[in-house]
């Protein structure tokens, strides 16, 4: 199981946010959005920040950081190493079923993810047949998006995906072409751009918290 940082909002709480950082970060890296995220009425919730694995980054000249794959190049259609992914998406797995096991239901559980763990998160839902309460992609892509698919049963899901305009790491374009990947495999993705770099902005955090003010069911 991953080392994780959380944070609970409220005693006994009945849902999960699982949040994945992005390359080089750690668990720590979006703990501090929690305050700024949920409003005083909202249920209790309790947020997993699970550590990357430190592996070698072949685009970093191999130095060991901690990452959830290796990026084995530029090019977006390849970059990816799909083995780390998907050993990736199975420890999101086991989370998952340990925050179940801990009285979360599984269609309370949010998974969120920036950048590299945004990756992940999508990649997981494609595989997922379980429930889900939706997916948080922020600043993100999916990987290998021209040859993707969902297996049968496949969850549906709702996505909140953002990008920044002027992102230099993972150019908006690449981002829009995975959203509309993600809709043509019928999952329903609100789509948001802001003028911001590879970072996450004031606006899109109060956009984020409409949006799971919808799916937690409160005014």
């Amino acid at each position: 199981m991953l080392q994780t940082v959380e944070q609970e909002t409220g005693a006994s709480p009945q849902w999960s946010v699982i949040w994945l950082h992005g390359l080089g970060a750690d668990g720590h890296d979006f703990a501090p959005i929690v305050p700024e995220l949920v409003r005083p009425h909202w249920p209790a919730l309790r947020f997993v920040f699970p550590h990357a694995p430190v592996r070698p980054i072949t685009i970093n000249s191999g130095v060991p950081m901690r990452g959830w794959y290796d990026i084995v190049g530029m090019d977006f259609r390849s970059r990816a190493d799909m083995t780390g992914v998907q050993q990736s998406v199975a420890q999101l797995d086991a989370l998952i079923a340990r925050e179940i096991e801990r009285g979360v239901a599984a269609d309370h559980i949010f998974l969120a993810g920036f950048s590299q763990g945004g990756a992940v998160i999508l990649s997981a839902a494609l595989a997922r047949t379980a429930p889900l309460a939706g997916l948080i992609a922020l600043s993100t892509y999916l990987p290998e998006a021209e040859s993707a698919s969902r297996v049968d049963g496949a969850v549906d899901v709702p996505v909140f995906m953002a990008h920044g305009s002027s992102d230099p790491v993972i150019p908006q374009a690449v981002a829009a072409h995975s959203a509309e990947t993600l809709r043509t495999l019928g999952l329903d993705v609100q789509w948001h751009s802001y003028p911001m770099a590879h970072q996450v902005c004031a606006e899109e955090i109060d956009a984020l918290g409409d949006w799971l003010q919808a799916r937690l069911g409160v005014a």
